[in-house]
């Protein structure tokens, strides 16, 4: 009825302006006790022009990024999770590195599932290859960013970010999906082509998958890399000092006590108690399957460590003035 259409438009005008058709008319049904269908509150909402239908909106535009100039400039890096193997083996991820400037494939690693240490044996197979890139493109899993809700911005380094900032690697963070979508087209591509050289090799495994990766790589750029605008390549080679094994690890804060213990993974540690390892107390480091290393100068030997399992109990008065930092490499 038109008594009850412009009842409905002015509450709208006055609460629910900004909401769509079906929680419109969910809230006046809720709030007001008007029954009315979503179908007419949307008729209703665009003969006011609240709403606006899907199909009259103008199209999102994302004008296309030039290539950057350089090979290694800057590498666009993904995962994608497919059913690789089709149904010869569970489905799996693949982590994809291609080069901006050239739209090369330059790393290919089927991993279980995104993680920071898939990422870490990816990008140490990429730069034992190719040498240090620029910069990765990345979106913003955790993997590459601190999410945490009261960090909006950002701030602060995950363990990947900080592995490439020992590298001086920049890691940029896309906004959205159409920002990288040069490695986005390059899984919609693979999920076609590399599914099915797998199906013909009979490839069923992460493993033989990754062993004729570097065959499909070599392949596929000779079919389809671009040539860059400058033959310069902006990939730099390692130094001496960067020890990629204790790069791409893990690090945690532990402390460690002045009966020389260090707790990790309800795990305690004992160094063995000898001059040189009194002396680590505080800049403490010992070499276990964990690798725990030292923190801050000067370099000591290495002492042998006993590990225990760590006992609950109640700490002793005063026992943190005991302790002293140090920072274990996983």
């Amino acid at each position: 009825p038109p008594g009850l259409e412009s009842r409905v438009c002015g509450l709208i005008r006055d609460s629910y302006a900004d909401f769509g058709p079906t929680l419109a008319a969910e809230k006046l049904r809720e709030r007001h006790g008007i029954e009315i269908s979503k179908a007419c509150v949307r008729r209703i909402m665009i003969d006011a022009g609240f709403w606006v239908p899907r199909r009259q909106r103008p199209p999102k535009v994302h004008q296309p990024r030039n290539r950057r100039a350089c090979l290694g400039e800057l590498v666009q890096i993904d995962g994608s999770d497919h059913a690789w193997f089709e149904d010869r083996a569970p489905a799996c991820t693949l982590l994809v590195y291609v080069d901006d400037a050239t739209g090369r494939l330059m790393q290919l690693l089927f991993v279980p599932t995104e993680s920071t240490q898939a990422y870490f044996a990816a990008t140490r197979a990429y730069l034992e290859r190719h040498g240090k890139p620029q910069a990765f493109y990345s979106d913003k899993a955790g993997v590459f960013r601190v999410n945490a809700r009261d960090n909006a911005e950002g701030r602060g380094y995950t363990q990947f970010g900080r592995a490439l900032f020992e590298l001086n690697i920049d890691i940029l963070c896309a906004n959205t999906s159409q920002a990288k979508g040069r490695v986005e087209r390059m899984n919609g591509v693979l999920q076609d082509r590399l599914v099915k050289e797998l199906r013909l090799r009979r490839v069923s495994s992460m493993e033989a998958a990754n062993a004729y990766a570097t065959t499909f790589i070599a392949d596929f750029n000779a079919r389809f890399a671009k040539v860059p605008r400058s033959d310069f390549d902006a990939h730099r080679p390692l130094r001496g000092d960067e020890d990629l094994a204790r790069i791409f690890c893990w690090r945690e804060w532990r402390k460690v006590s002045q009966n020389l213990t260090l707790q990790y993974a309800k795990v305690m540690y004992l160094l063995e108690d000898r001059p040189e390892s009194r002396r680590w107390i505080h800049r403490y480091g010992l070499d276990l399957e964990r690798a725990i290393h030292q923190v801050g100068p000067p370099p000591l030997p290495s002492s042998p460590a006993t590990r225990t399992t760590a006992l609950r109990r109640q700490p002793k008065k005063n026992q943190t003035q005991h302790k002293a930092h140090a920072r274990a490499d996983i």
